[in-house]
């Protein structure tokens, strides 16, 4: 039995009778680079539905299945709320912009190139600034493990403490790059958050997740003394709610609405 369909067994009852949803196999290259523009015009999509969008601050990555120096990024003014396939930009990792017709945020090319560039296992990066990532990260500090979810990222991020103004350099990148680490997250402090996944699908679950442990963060400190789950027991609970499947498996149900309420984000041309 494979690790997957272990934890499928593991997380479901009736998975041997009934189909469970599982991260999708290609043979086709260019059907492939289709499918991961399509999941990240959606992870825009709701990330406006979230209230992730700040004027041209955000943006979220992933990389090119076909050329992997080079990934797929949002154009500089699109409100995410608008945003389709055909919109999307295809940058190189020394910034040359081989398709879209746009210029894209030079904070979204230094943070993202050295990501993807350090980072082969990584296929997409999310970062905005978010209201509750915002108010998080001036706190200078990891997420703690106070509950299942936050067990997601236990041990599994790392705060990157050196603001310096608005991110325009390739050294920044490379410095946010290790602090991610082989992690699924980082706290940038006085700025916001950044995410990380294997897919799309994992990356921009996770920052909805994140943001949203944050907040719960926030509401618990300031009503009393925080009481964290034991290390161990966190451990436990990440290697579950952390994992590849279930990161992606967060993501299919946002993306069925999303389809079902409206599904203009899938323009092609």
């Amino acid at each position: 039995m494979s690790n997957q369909a272990a934890s499928v067994k593991n997380l479901t009852r009736g998975s041997n009778n009934f189909s469970v949803p599982m991260p999708p196999t290609f043979t086709d290259p260019v059907e492939e680079q289709r499918h991961v523009k399509q999941r990240l015009a959606a992870a825009y999509r709701i990330f406006a539905l979230k209230g992730f969008d700040e004027g041209l601050a955000g943006h979220i990555s992933v990389r090119d299945p076909i050329d992997k120096e080079t990934f797929w990024v949002n154009p500089i003014g699109k409100h995410f709320g608008l945003m389709q396939v055909k919109d999307l930009v295809r940058v190189s990792h020394t910034g040359e912009i081989l398709e879209g017709s746009s210029a894209i945020n030079n904070a979204a090319f230094a943070i993202h190139s050295r990501i993807h560039a350090a980072k082969p296992h990584i296929n997409a990066v999310a970062h905005s600034h978010t209201v509750h990532g915002r108010a998080f990260s001036a706190l200078d500090q990891p997420l703690r493990p106070i509950s299942q979810d936050a067990c997601t990222f236990f041990e599994k991020h790392g705060v990157f403490s050196e603001f310096s103004g608005v991110i325009s350099t390739l050294e920044e990148g490379d410095v946010i790059a290790e602090t991610v680490g082989d992690g699924l997250a980082a706290i940038l402090t006085n700025h916001g958050l950044l995410t990380v996944g294997k897919s799309v699908d994992a990356c921009c679950a996770n920052f909805v997740l994140l943001d949203s442990c944050c907040h719960s963060q926030l509401l618990a400190q300031a009503a009393g003394e925080l009481v964290d789950i034991p290390d161990d027991i966190a451990r436990k609970t990440s290697m579950i709610s952390g994992s590849d499947l279930v990161t992606w498996g967060n993501f299919q149900p946002m993306y069925g609405k999303l389809v079902h309420d409206d599904d203009s984000f899938l323009a092609e041309d």
